[in-house]
């Protein structure tokens, strides 16, 4: 059998496309690597077309790797499988589809109903994420070349799931071409009708609305879930400012652990406001409807710099400082002014949860960074512990290795 996915999409009379690659490339690959960039194809044996599949050969002429074409990315090559020659078939495609679901069974029981089910290239599905918020399902595709897959894909996803609905999210990069050659928009209902507003969901029994069809991400910041468990459990008696706070997800965990108060900073109107309707969802908890929320709308880096108001817990965990290499070496030095003012504005005792989600400044740059000013601040510390990324989060490769945060004492 044939390689390629003989599927009508597919089963047109060009032949399969083939690649050979540098021998550079040819090693990564061989590493398990799953991109291949275009700079690195030598040669192919004919023009590809978005979305379909094709095949790289070694310099021996043996099967290296197969995987999603797209002609019109520097990331030429996005690499489902390598090793031995497989068929990439409906049978493949729903035996993939199985192995990342069972992943994720074990991890959640009926009090989270909102988690990450399939995580993109570190799941072997490159470029491409599903998220669950309840009954609610969100498919994001950061790559066209998942675009003439859809039906396929979505077929496979109703069949295994069985969602309510179904929304399509789509990366910024690759919006205007989806509407152009695909007639896909974002935030459109791949399966069933739109929500009427957001879409309520549970993580560890406090409820959260998630804004779907529109809000960052997929909707919601799942990715931090364990950090804001320890929050949680570090936050009985304290006050607590959560800086960065998007829809207050660290300040109703710290709620629920006791805290006496939590203060949610933020520039955006929009976030704050979904802060507040957080907190409304979760009244029924005592210790959450006697902890007093405030919310502060301004520049953190700012608001930190100028106030004289102290804490028992300070979160910061802001977007991503530094989106390309070339802001590498700024965003590690806004992560130690932000660390500088956070312990300033700690008390005795207080602890400090730092985070970053920049891919391009290492868990071991921030961390020193970290480090370094605590050290600079002449406070006594402890360093209680570092974390990384969610089990649903999984990231094994260099570049999908974005999370970490540090959590100290002084």
């Amino acid at each position: 059998m044939s390689h390629a996915n003989r599927t009508t999409r597919d089963a047109s009379k060009k032949p399969t496309l083939r690649l050979r690659v540098s021998p550079t490339a040819e090693s990564i690959l061989r590493s398990g690597h799953p991109w291949l960039f275009a700079g690195s194809v030598r040669e192919q044996n004919r023009e590809g077309d978005c979305g379909e599949l094709a095949i790289v050969f070694d310099r021996n002429d043996c099967f290296l790797a197969v995987g999603l074409y797209d002609p019109d990315s520097p990331l030429r090559l996005r690499v489902l499988h390598a090793g031995k020659p497989t068929a990439i078939d409906a049978a493949w495609w729903r035996a993939r589809l199985e192995s990342t679901l069972a992943r994720r069974r074990p991890l959640f029981d009926a009090t989270t109903t909102g988690f990450r089910w399939i995580n993109g290239e570190s799941d072997g599905w490159p470029g491409l994420v599903l998220d669950r918020y309840d009954t609610a399902l969100v498919l994001k595709i950061y790559t066209a070349a998942w675009l003439p897959r859809l039906a396929e894909i979505l077929a496979l996803i109703l069949e295994a799931l069985a969602p309510e609905r179904v929304v399509l999210r789509l990366s910024r990069n690759i919006q205007e071409q989806a509407l152009s050659k695909f007639q896909r928009r974002d935030g459109e209902m791949l399966h069933g009708t739109a929500p009427d507003g957001a879409v309520i969901f549970l993580e560890n029994s406090v409820r959260f609305e998630a804004e779907v069809l529109r809000g960052q991400k997929t909707g919601f910041f799942l990715d931090q879930r364990e950090n804001r468990w320890r929050v949680g459990e570090l936050a009985r008696g304290r006050e607590v400012l959560n800086a960065f706070s998007f829809s207050g997800g660290f300040s109703l965990y710290a709620a629920r652990g006791g805290a006496t108060a939590t203060t949610d900073l933020d520039i955006s109107t929009h976030a704050l406001e979904s802060a507040k309707r957080n907190f409304a969802l979760n009244q029924a908890d005592a210790n959450t409807a006697r902890c007093r929320h405030e919310t502060v709308q301004a520049d953190t880096f700012e608001w930190l710099r100028g106030t004289r108001r102290e804490f028992g817990l300070i979160v910061l965990d802001p977007p991503s400082l530094a989106k390309r290499e070339t802001e590498r070496d700024g965003a590690i030095a806004a992560y130690g002014r932000l660390a500088t003012d956070g312990i300033a504005r700690l008390l005795p005792g207080g602890v400090l949860l730092a985070a970053s989600c920049s891919a391009h400044v290492t868990a071991d740059e921030f961390f020193a960074a970290v480090r370094q000013v605590a050290q600079r601040s002449k406070r006594p510390f402890t360093e209680l512990t570092t974390t990384g990324h969610a089990p649903d989060h999984a990231a094994t490769f260099l570049e999908a290795q974005y999370l970490k945060a540090i959590y100290l004492r002084f």
